[in-house]
């Protein structure tokens, strides 16, 4: 059994929310079935919420059919391939308009989560949430209230990837060299500069990931 989530009275009460969020955190796993009943038992509310929100998370395909029962979905290949394009398409964007639009306190708060980031080279389930807040502050600092809707869907389905590149040796200490150069390149007010980087940055992390399931199809084989 996962391990419990809040508790719907501690102040949290969306149960979409917080089912999301137990995804994108890896308390639920691709394969992993959600039970409504137990999901309103751990949440502490009623079905109704839970079936509402359940039924919303499968209409965004985070969530598929197993016969009468509804599992988190899982990314083959190709569709993994499709995310990576866009990510890196959007996020260049999002880097491009943060170099234009960022105001200094956001372009400082950039540089801060770098230098903190870098103490958790040991640590790579803790760097992977850093990552996240990392690029979610980037989508931020560009002011483009559409762009960082997209952006929030496509990280939402970078949920349903079993493990993180992070993890691999070695690729955090990269990544943070590449958020470095990301950085310092919205600092200049280099948009060109900090699209390349990201788009760089996405790069390297979709080859990582795919020496991983390379990894994974002859350890299985």
């Amino acid at each position: 059994m996962p391990p419990a989530l809040a508790n719907g009275r501690s102040g949290q009460t969306d149960a979409y929310s917080m089912i999301l969020d137990a995804i994108d955190t890896g308390i639920y796993r691709p394969g992993d079935r959600l039970v409504e009943s137990e999901l309103a038992e751990r949440l502490g509310m009623s079905r109704t919420p839970i079936r509402e929100a359940l039924q919303r998370l499968e209409t965004q395909s985070l969530l598929v059919r197993d016969g009468r029962s509804l599992i988190v979905a899982s990314l083959d290949h190709n569709q993994m391939a499709e995310l990576y394009v866009v990510r890196g398409e959007l996020e260049g964007l999002a880097a491009r308009l943060a170099a234009r639009n960022a105001t200094e306190e956001e372009v400082r708060l950039l540089r801060e989560m770098v230098e903190a980031d870098n103490m958790l080279l040991e640590h790579p389930a803790a760097l992977a949430r850093a990552n996240r807040r990392f690029h979610k502050q980037i989508h931020l600092a560009s002011h483009n209230r559409f762009l960082v809707q997209q952006l929030d869907l496509v990280h939402r389905s970078m949920a349903l990837m079993a493990t993180t590149s992070l993890a691999v040796v070695g690729r955090g200490k990269i990544a943070q060299e590449e958020h470095d150069c990301i950085v310092s390149a919205i600092e200049a007010r280099n948009g060109d500069a900090a699209d390349a980087a990201l788009r760089a940055h996405i790069s390297v992390a979709f080859a990582t990931r795919l020496k991983q399931e390379a990894a994974k199809r002859e350890a299985e084989a």
